[in-house]
């Protein structure tokens, strides 16, 4: 049975949704803007600095197949609400640890609310926009990942310098919970398709092992993962790159690196998803080639950024570097809502979370913390360059198979 369209006003729910979404982020990125400062505090090696990170990967990406199967049954506005309260009481949590355990285990806990969330808001915007606009609206909507992550590297890190780590996790944590009551009251969209194709045999809702067979997912996932090895080993560890290899204190460091972000990640994701419209308006394989080619030109200047002995020429890289890393935001999350049937959306988002995590910053933090305790951090972060060529390459192989896998979603749907 279809569902009655919501009075909700599309504008609005994006707004409020991306709001929620820039909290998602700051509370993610906190904590490695105090990295220094908690290490300091607790006596920890590198590893176990990194170890904070994965945990929460960890646990984001494990929580994620669950939260999609139940988006994919469930109300998905209330799970979403429900996710928002649940990392809000958990960075709250973080902030009254009383060791490194407890803030273990709050971190941890984190992914869990992160995971409701992420799983059901990108169809929920689908669903409340045209498909010709998918890649700008999905483009706004993670544009919190740029502006949430610079305001945590910002906040983290002057609240930390000046108040101490635990009062930037008190302070960030809050807004969430007010924000869980509007998000509870949005009306849930009508999803795209709820019934079996003609000719079809097998309900689409439970056809999720499909998934795996859909190359186009598959390969675009791959490419996420590898990009996101890349960007979540880089975001945990630069600001301490800065502090140790150009002898900034943590609030300065943090100050230029949050700066950097938030301006290339703006430009950049709003640049990747007007291009990737345009560019898809030609051919199905362009969010595809825009991606693509953005990796494939981050990736030397990313390297250079890691090796100049010069800070001014490290954080001009930098910022070149992350405006060509971030054109692939909209365009390669739109393409799995385009190579996806609506009814098993959110279970794609969550496969695509737990492998993207799996193989990318759930163990980046930890392995680049490992290699640094070995041969420096400069030579760590060298790894990533790797990674952001491998993300090229996965773009360029799914290019070969976008078209059919987009034609036989059409069909069915």
């Amino acid at each position: 049975m279809t569902r009655q369209q919501p009075t909700t006003s599309p504008r609005y729910a994006l707004a409020l949704l991306l709001a929620v979404n820039l909290l998602n982020y700051i509370d993610r990125q906190v904590l490695y803007a105090v990295f220094p400062l908690i290490k300091a505090d607790l006596n920890l090696s590198d590893t176990a600095l990194g170890l904070l990170g994965s945990a929460f990967m960890v646990c984001y990406m494990v929580a994620a197949p669950f939260m999609g199967w139940m988006g994919d049954r469930w109300n998905r506005v209330r799970l979403a609400a429900g996710g928002l309260a649940i990392w809000s009481i958990a960075t709250v949590g973080a902030g009254v640890a009383i060791g490194y355990r407890t803030l273990l285990v709050a971190r941890t806990a984190v992914g869990i609310g992160e995971a409701s969330f992420g799983t059901v808001s990108p169809g929920l915007l689908a669903d409340y926009f045209p498909k010709e606009r998918r890649g700008r609206i999905l483009a706004y909507f993670y544009l919190a990942i740029p502006v949430g992550s610079a305001l945590g590297y910002l906040l983290g890190g002057l609240i930390g310098q000046h108040l101490g780590w635990k009062t930037a996790f008190l302070l960030v944590g809050v807004p969430g919970l007010i924000l869980s009551l509007p998000v509870w009251f949005l009306n849930e969209p009508a999803r795209g398709a709820t019934t079996v194709s003609p000719g079809s045999t097998t309900p689409v809702e439970r056809n999720y092992p499909a998934l795996f067979t859909n190359r186009s997912f598959v390969t675009n996932t791959l490419a996420m993962a590898a990009m996101t090895f890349a960007l979540g080993g880089l975001a945990q560890w630069l600001p301490t790159f800065l502090c140790r290899m150009h002898n900034l204190d943590v609030a300065k460091a943090n100050t230029l690196f949050g700066g950097i972000t938030v301006l290339a990640g703006i430009t950049g994701t709003l640049t990747g998803g007007w291009l990737g419209d345009r560019c898809q308006s030609k051919t199905p394989k362009g969010y595809l080639l825009v991606s693509g080619w953005g990796f494939l030109l981050g990736t030397p200047v990313a390297a250079y950024a890691i090796l100049t002995p010069s800070l001014t020429s490290c954080l001009a890289a930098t910022f070149c570097a992350e405006f060509f890393l971030f054109l692939n935001t909209g365009p390669l999350n739109t393409v799995i809502v385009n190579v996806t049937p609506h009814a098993i959306r959110a279970m794609a988002f969550a496969v695509n979370i737990f492998f993207i995590h799996a193989l990318g910053d759930a163990v980046s933090p930890t392995l680049l913390g490992w290699l640094s305790d070995r041969w420096g951090l400069r030579n760590a972060l060298l790894v990533t360059p790797i990674t952001i060529a491998l993300a090229s390459g996965f773009c360029f192989l799914c290019t070969r198979f976008i078209t059919t896998d987009m034609g036989r979603v059409e069909h069915d749907t």
